[in-house]
């Protein structure tokens, strides 16, 4: 694995100065500052490029191109977005960076009810309370049908919640969930929020398995062509959000996925925490399954909690998640395909001087620092062991 770390440009408060220091030599990053549907600028990829090549990194993969809304929903007009993005990927593949990760996730990208849960160490973590997301659909942004989403016991308990936060929590939390997490490639207000959802209205999962199939078929040729590979990110969390559709959450979904195409062009980022979240996943499994169409990996854990929707960020060698049978996977995949992949530590705890420092949600420096100190020591260990003897 080649060991690399989410930077989200020059206003990242991480610098790549910092970053060389972790020990990771690729970077994971994007043109955060374009507007969605954008076509990157050659000249701008390359001298970002060159910018971090200057620190004595190497960019990697890109973390994503967003993929327009239009193209998800099948919009009138939506092949022009796609071929913008297709441009898009074609000058990044020019300009050596081959990997592209991105999602098909409707109107959210990855979503989280508390972006500083409190652990019993102190350190504070990322977390999707389904009773905190179940009372913002229902009685903050009242969206219209919601109520067919719920039994009538969740419903009681969204409305407990609800009625036990402060104006200030309910405010928090609709900014939480509204105004874009990191790499998200949208933010809203409760208004334009529930305008998105209503150009979903008629899109259910089968038009959305479609509508991406349209997509790859558009734009993986010039990709492939130019040397690019796709890695789809999977749904985070794995189930249906606002009565929307997703389709990237379970072993069934990716198989699907895989077989829209043979090219091993076309592939996936392998998220544990993401795909992890879902108890029906079995990730090394799903590493064996994969085999050569994984092109990028995102290593984290998550621990489900009493109600099993709801999960926090665990430490990267705990929660849900054998992390050490995931790495051994991995390793036998490198080897059988003849490649490295490039990994990185996905998200982390804010501890030390994270907890008074500034840092983007779920990228403070030291936790990340410690999660790839802990995954470096895994892969470590099962190199010295012997992948085949280790089982």
């Amino acid at each position: 694995m080649i060991e690399s770390w989410r930077w989200f440009g020059p206003r990242d408060p991480i610098s790549l100065t910092d970053i060389r220091q972790t020990g990771a030599t690729g970077i994971v990053t994007a043109l955060h500052d374009l507007p969605n549907g954008a076509v990157w600028p050659e000249a701008d990829i390359s001298a970002r490029r060159d910018m971090i090549e200057a620190a004595g990194l190497k960019w990697l993969v890109t973390e994503s191109i967003p993929v327009h809304e239009d193209i998800k929903t099948g919009a009138p007009g939506w092949e022009h977005k796609a071929r913008n993005w297709a441009r898009s990927a074609v000058a990044l593949a020019r300009q050596g960076v081959a990997t592209i990760c991105y999602n098909f996730m409707p109107v959210l990208d990855w979503t989280r009810t508390d972006l500083a849960y409190e652990l019993e160490d102190g350190a504070t973590a990322l977390r999707f309370e389904y009773a905190a997301y179940a009372a913002f659909d229902l009685f903050i942004l009242q969206r219209e049908g919601a109520e067919a989403c719920y039994s009538a016991d969740e419903i009681a308990a969204a409305r407990a919640r609800f009625q036990a936060m402060s104006p200030a929590e309910r405010d928090r939390l609709t900014a939480n969930i509204l105004a874009g997490l990191p790499g998200s490639e949208e933010s809203y207000t409760p208004d334009s929020f529930r305008e998105r959802l209503g150009s979903y209205r008629d899109v259910g999962r089968e038009d959305l398995f479609r509508n991406l199939q349209n997509f790859l078929d558009f734009v993986l040729p010039e990709v492939e062509a130019a040397g690019g590979v796709l890695a789809l990110h999977p749904d985070d969390p794995p189930r249906s959000l606002f009565g929307l559709p997703r389709i990237v959450s379970t072993q069934a979904d990716l198989e699907r996925i895989a077989a829209m195409h043979a090219s091993r062009a076309h592939g996936f980022t392998l998220c544990t925490g993401s795909l992890g979240a879902h108890p029906d996943n079995d990730i090394p499994a799903l590493v064996d399954l994969l085999a050569d169409r994984i092109h990028f990996l995102h290593l984290r854990a998550t621990r489900r909690e009493d109600d099993p929707r709801s999960f926090h960020e665990d430490a990267h060698l705990a929660g849900d998640l054998d992390m050490v049978a995931v790495i051994r996977a991995v390793r036998r995949l490198e080897r059988q395909a003849g490649k490295v992949l490039p990994m990185r530590p996905d998200h982390g705890h804010r501890i030390l001087n994270d907890l008074t420092g500034t840092s983007t949600p779920g990228y403070p420096a030291i936790g990340r620092l410690r999660g790839l100190a802990e995954l470096r020591g895994v892969a470590c260990a099962v190199d010295a062991l012997g992948t085949a003897g280790a089982q």
